[in-house]
């Protein structure tokens, strides 16, 4: 008995061991199948998470498009492009690169954050309602664009110069003018669209080096002069049909495989060889040329080469100096008879047909070009046009020609015109008056308002008013929404005019100084935008025009502002026709008093960095509501970068500075930031200045907070913001 309930023991004991581990294996199975199912609900969150830069201009891009509903799942803040699956965002791991939105009937802008999406490399737009400018910050690493068919306006933003890396651009069947830009130098282009606009000029020269280019549309625009910069692209596709084409078409470029040029002014006929042009040696028919390949001389067999020396030895030899002798022989016959013949008649005789002048030098050289001309009319065919430049002509009052590089794509008026349009320049059409003349207020026939600035011949020398042409040319191509345009000039009866547009709201410098009422105050999110706006215009003038612009009298005064209060900046380009106003410290310059950086002070050299100093100034008046210069202060306070650079980091002191006219309504981190900003634009050293292009970022950032605290409650800021909703900062611009 005792032996049985010893066994059962045991085996009750090793079943309790078997229930035991059977226990443990299921519970290590559930525990593993627990945190696998947490792995794999995390998972998508961890892998969907967008980096932040993608978001940001994501979102900023959703507003300028206007919020369409057709765009599933896009946010104005917040959201995970990546991880909600944004309707067309294509995503590698946590970048975004693709964004495919055509046919989508969006409407708006493009955004102004579209550079900070770095690993995007295809973005479609075509087949929408966007319209404005293309903006001039796209996305630097992209491989195909497409914004066929929208209302694009303005003309090709030169971004596209630093896209290497692009091989299909498409902007097909917009409203894109002036001329196409010289940016294709470092692209690898396969396809380019520019057909079905209104592109001016002629082809750039960096065509010649699109190496890749295989299908180019260029139909339907405004383009002149030849097709010469494309010949040696491997092209298999080319369309130039309605343009105003002119000259010969090369060769090389009527052997393109699908080739449509209907529609220009070429001329009949093949084009002519290139000069120099030698004839094909004897014996071997001149229709050889026209069967080898394009562009390519015919090759010859290791025994024509060998004959073609032998003979130049033996026979070419002999007739050459057979042929030496002969001349010679006839040049010392008729240097004989001429000398007989002038000691006969005792003077100069007037060289007879066909014989040689030993006499005056103009009549030999005008032989010498006629016989280099017969001798080379070896063919009957025309000789190809000078390649034909688009260049302006000016005659000097010293009968010298001035030449200009690039075209006036302004408008020419008359003065007659001008003089009607402001009732002869009279006092009550005067607008304004600035150191290269006054302004006045224009009304044409047709209902146009616009502003003419009628430049004193004084503020011109003679050389500087030659110059007058080239700087509107230069000044006409600047195209930004925030920089006034240039829409015409006047340049006769030794009158200079310039003809802007008219910007109706005054200056900033007159609505923060010479506000007469409150109704005119600028609210806190109206002085960021005109911040934001003028820097976005200097950052186009320095980093976006080769060469670079200065604008050298940047203050307040030339600063616009249009009904929505808009900046719109003036006097762009003008510091190109005085050039030497850096050394004149004269009546012109005390405008200017109180916006001018150290460096211009101490040795007259004023750069892009300086600019960036008189920005900050500006940024200084916005804050506080002072002016540069103040003699109605306390010395201590009249000078406004000394009084005010100290207290910019002081929170309390900060408070103080700030315009009074504000009563109170701005948000106080948002001050902050704005002064942080202005502290690196005034420093004394222009090395450590930042470039605008920062200036910018820093400003968008500020607007992009600003906007997601208004989204929230005042409990939920950290602090009053009164502004009232209909002034909230526009996120479009």
């Amino acid at each position: 008995m005792c032996l049985i309930a010893n066994r059962r023991r045991v085996e009750t004991s090793a079943m309790a061991g078997r229930h035991s581990a059977q226990l443990c294996s299921v519970t290590r199975l559930l525990i593993e199948f627990v945190l696998l199912s947490l792995v794999f609900v995390a998972l998508p969150r961890i892998i969907g998470t967008t980096d932040d830069s993608d978001v940001q201009a994501l979102q900023v891009m959703y507003t300028s498009v206007n919020s369409p509903p057709q765009l599933t799942n896009w946010k104005s803040s917040g959201g995970d492009p990546c991880g909600e699956s944004w309707k067309g965002v294509t995503c590698e791991g946590t970048a975004v690169v693709a964004i495919e939105v055509a046919g989508l009937g969006l409407s708006g802008t493009m955004g102004y954050l579209l550079s900070d999406l770095l690993s995007l490399r295809k973005f479609d737009l075509s087949d929408n309602n966007l319209h404005d400018t293309i903006p001039y910050q796209l996305p630097p690493n992209l491989t195909s664009l497409n914004l066929a068919r929208n209302n694009f306006s303005g003309n090709f933003p030169y971004s596209i110069s630093t896209m290497a890396s692009l091989n299909y651009l498409n902007v097909s069947r917009n409203s894109l003018s002036q001329s196409i830009g010289d940016v294709f130098a470092n692209l690898s282009l396969a396809t380019l669209d520019l057909c079905m606009n209104n592109f001016s000029g002629d082809i750039p020269a960096s065509f010649s080096s699109l190496s890749n280019l295989s299908a180019l549309y260029m139909q339907n625009n405004q383009l002149t002069g030849s097709l010469n910069a494309l010949t040696g692209l491997p092209l298999t596709t080319l369309n130039v049909a309605n343009n105003h084409f002119s000259g010969w078409i090369p060769r090389e470029i009527s052997s393109v495989h699908t080739f449509i040029y209907d529609g220009n002014s070429f001329d009949n006929g093949p084009a002519p060889p290139p000069p120099p042009y030698k004839p094909p040696p004897p014996g071997r028919p001149s229709s050889n040329r026209n069967h080898s390949g394009p562009g390519t001389r015919p090759l010859r067999t290791d025994g024509e080469s060998s004959k073609s020396k032998k003979g130049l030895t033996v026979g070419a030899l002999v007739g050459i100096i057979a042929g030496s002798v002969f001349v010679a022989l006839i040049l010392l016959l008729a240097l004989f008879f001429c000398m007989r013949k002038n000691k006969r008649e005792g003077s100069v005789a007037r060289p007879s047909r066909g014989s040689l002048s030993v006499g005056t030098n103009n009549v030999n050289t005008g032989m010498q070009e006629h016989r280099v001309k017969s001798t080379s009319a070896v063919t009957d065919l025309k000789p190809p046009p000078a390649e034909i430049l688009v260049v302006d002509r000016l005659h000097g009052k010293n009968g010298s020609i001035k030449r200009i590089k690039s075209p006036i794509t302004a408008t020419p008026y008359t003065v007659a015109t001008l003089q009607t349009a402001t009732n002869s320049f009279s006092q009550e059409f005067l607008v304004g008056e600035g150191s290269l003349g006054r302004v006045y207020r224009a009304e044409f026939l047709n209902g146009k308002i616009m502003a003419i600035k009628k430049i004193d011949n004084a503020a011109l020398s003679l050389q500087e008013e030659d110059n007058f042409l080239e700087a509107v040319s230069n000044m006409s191509r600047l195209r930004h929404p925030n920089i006034v345009t240039l829409v015409g000039y006047c340049a006769e009866h030794g009158q200079r005019l310039l003809v802007y547009e008219y910007i109706g709201n005054g200056s900033l410098h007159d609505i923060l100084h010479f506000a007469e009422d409150g109704s005119n105050t600028l609210t806190w999110n109206a002085r960021v935008r005109v911040a934001l706006g003028t820097a976005r215009a200097l950052e186009y003038l320095h980093e976006v025009c080769l060469p670079s612009v200065v604008h050298r009298n940047f203050k307040s005064a030339n600063i616009l502002l249009d009904e929505e209060l808009n900046a719109h900046l003036s006097d762009c380009g003008l510091a190109a026709l005085t050039p030497n106003t850096e050394r004149q410290v004269s009546t012109q310059m005390v405008g200017s008093f109180g916006y001018s950086a150290p460096e211009f002070s101490l040795s007259g050299v004023y750069t892009v960095k300086s600019d960036v100093y008189s920005f900050g100034v500006v940024m200084l008046e916005l804050l506080t509501g002072r002016k540069p210069l103040d003699s109605s202060r306390a010395r201590s306070e009249q000078s406004l970068v000394r009084w005010a650079t100290p207290q910019l980091h002081d929170i309390d002191a900060l408070a103080k500075m700030v315009d009074p006219s504000l009563n109170g309504m701005y948000p106080a981190k948002s001050l902050s930031r704005f002064a942080d900003i202005i502290a690196l634009c005034v420093q004394p050293e222009p090395e450590f200045r930042p470039p605008m292009s920062e200036v910018v970022q820093a400003l968008v950032r500020l607007v992009q907070r600003a906007s997601v605290v208004k989204r929230r409650s005042s409990d939920e800021s950290g602090f009053a913001y009164r502004t009232p909703d209909h002034e909230a900062i526009d996120m479009s611009f």
